[in-house]
């Protein structure tokens, strides 16, 4: 049995801003515009008013993690989402070394406009992680 390629997809109200935070996140990057368009803004002009900013995608530069892929639905977000990424920030740290590099992160994410929900201490089944809320209240986790 082999592995397949995956896509994550996010619902949300604002596509370009919501991948463009993940991008920070992660270190991933926005492709290339289609061909013959010199930017992705120039491509959504081209587009019906209707599908303009209705989509907007983000790739790891090494090719080895998923796409990410953000669609506009119509509806808010209400309840936790069901599915959330962890990102693995402090992966082989333990004790107060892998909280000080979580915080640290937590901060630098705060600045581009994520939103610390709580602070899982570590027990005897699990490190420490820190739940978080991204631009559009998506959760996720330091972990």
């Amino acid at each position: 049995m082999s592995i397949k390629k995956f896509q994550v997809t996010f619902d949300c109200a604002e596509p370009e801003r919501v991948a463009r935070f993940w991008c920070e996140v992660l270190g991933y990057v926005v492709p290339a515009p289609p061909e013959g368009f010199a930017s992705w803004d120039a491509y959504h002009r081209s587009l019906p008013p209707e599908r303009r900013g209705a989509s907007f995608a983000c790739g790891d530069p090494s090719g080895e993690g998923p796409r990410l892929y953000f669609q506009r639905v119509p509806e808010g977000k209400v309840v936790k989402n069901r599915v959330h990424l962890d990102v693995r920030v402090g992966t082989g740290l333990v004790g107060e070394e892998r909280l000080a590099t979580l915080e640290a992160e937590c901060a630098r994410l705060v600045a581009l406009g994520a939103v610390q929900v709580r602070v899982l201490l570590a027990d005897e089944e699990n490190e420490s992680c820190i739940v978080m809320q991204d631009v559009e209240g998506n959760e996720f986790c330091l972990d």
